[in-house]
Parts: C-alpha cells; structure tokens; sequence
C-alpha cells in the first residue's frame, strides 16, 4: 500500500472508531455506545424480539418469590402488578388519572384486541393467580407502548410512573413466558425518548416489562435487546415521558416525580 493508501487507511478507521462509541481501554470497564443519531438506520429498525439478550456468560434471573437482592425492599410490592400478556409478553399495571390501566409494548398487542392477561403467574405464589382479559385502548410502534383496559382489576396496589433514573435498575419479567422473575443491571443513559440499560437480561417474553427505578417506580417500557453473551451491548426501551407525550389517555400529572 502506498504512504496515501496507508494514511487513508488510518484515517478512516480512526473516524470508524469515533463514530462507533469510545474505543475500549485495557483495565477500565467497557461501556457500550448509546444514544444514537435517531436519523440513522440503526434508531429507526423495528424492535427486535429475539432470544440473544442475555447480558453476559450466565442468565442473571431470579424467582420473584425468593429473590433477596439491592431492590427487595420494594419488589414484593411491585411485583403483584406485573402480568403475563397473552403468554408471549409482560406487562404492569400503573396508576394513571384516568383510572389504572396495563402498559405493554406496542409490537405485542394489536389496537381493540382482547388480551388474556394472568397476575401471580410465579413459583411458590404468594396468592391465588388472577386471570383475566381486556382491551387495547392504545396502540404505537414509535413509542412502541400500548394500553389496555381490563375487565377485572386486581386487587393490587398499581406501579407510580417516574422520570428520576438512578445507578441501578431492575425489571420484573415473564421471560419465554415463564413464571415471573426479577434482573438487575446498570442505568446508562436516556436520549430521544430511549432509555439505555447494560447487564440487565432480558429474553423473548420480556417485551413490554417495566424498567424500574430504585424507588420502584416505572421509567420506561424494554422493548429491545441488543447484549450478548460476552456482557456487550446495551437493552433499550422507551421513556415514560415519551409514552404519556404520545398518549391521549395518559397526562402530565400521571408523572409522579421528574
């Protein structure tokens, strides 16, 4: 290669790794680049169901009922309000001025469908499961979020909505539709109405979950996995604000802290 080929060279690949997030640094720990340009192909791709969201070597999930981890002194009482939504999503149930109403993801639902949606779907149940169906009010793919109206409430206390992020956060989750589970992982970052999350699993099933603040409280919907078995990456979803913004059944004042 001739000295210009060879500047070239070094050149764009030096533009490649800054368009590409912070080059990795021996000894300091890997952070995935976030908060893309939302003109570019990669923001705008449908959400993505699939199995390879684990984040890390080893599947970081534990049983609701005996999970003992950093958010156990509010998980047990969040997680009555999660639900299993039509066996293939998760979903929870969140107070709103309008009355309480289930949020999901967008792609899981279709608008007016009759959902079948169980509560206390876990191992050693902490109550007798309640199953019950209701209607799609609200349906978006971008944000990708749904409402939907139930028949039957439960008699659970619903989840607050936040926009306060913090270090840490949990999500509470039917992955592959199985009984319920809780993941922890790292906040890394919220921009254009996306919220970013690394070492947090999620699976095929997890679409829809609520992304939980330290507090207990719902900052956002997963919608995507993007980590792998080697911990790169990042999981994603959409903002509480960006929801209620797009919402006509959702205010402001559903928001409880900001």
């Amino acid at each position: 290669m001739s000295p210009r080929g060879r500047i070239l060279a070094g050149t764009f690949l030096l533009l490649g790794l800054v368009a590409c997030g912070k080059e990795e640094v021996p000894g300091e720990p890997f952070r995935p680049a976030v908060c893309v340009d939302p003109t570019t192909a990669q923001a705008r791709r449908p959400p993505e169901v699939r199995g390879q969201t684990q984040c890390g070597p080893i599947a970081d999930f534990t049983p609701i009922n005996s999970y003992q981890g950093e958010f156990a002194d509010v998980a047990q009482t969040v997680e009555d309000a999660v639900v299993l939504v039509d066996g293939r999503c998760t979903g929870t149930l969140i107070e709103a001025s309008a009355g309480p109403v289930v949020v999901t993801a967008g792609h899981c639902v279709g608008l007016g469908d009759r959902s079948l949606l169980v509560f206390n779907f876990e191992d050693q149940p902490d109550g007798d499961p309640l199953v019950t169906e209701g209607t799609v009010i609200e349906q978006s793919q971008e944000p990708d979020y749904a409402l939907i109206q139930l028949d039957v409430l439960p008699q659970v206390r619903p989840v607050l909505l936040s926009a306060v992020p913090g270090e840490r956060l949990a999500i509470i989750q039917h992955p592959r539709g199985r009984p319920k589970v809780i993941a922890e992982g790292e906040y890394l970052d919220a921009c254009n109405s996306l919220l970013y999350y690394a070492g947090l699993d999620t699976l095929v099933g997890s679409s829809g979950a609520g992304v939980l603040n330290r507090q207990g409280q719902l900052l956002g919907i997963h919608t995507d996995g993007d980590c792998d078995w080697t911990g790169r990456g990042a999981n994603r979803g959409w903002t509480v604000e960006s929801i209620v913004a797009a919402s006509p059944y959702l205010v402001d004042a559903d928001i409880v802290a900001r």
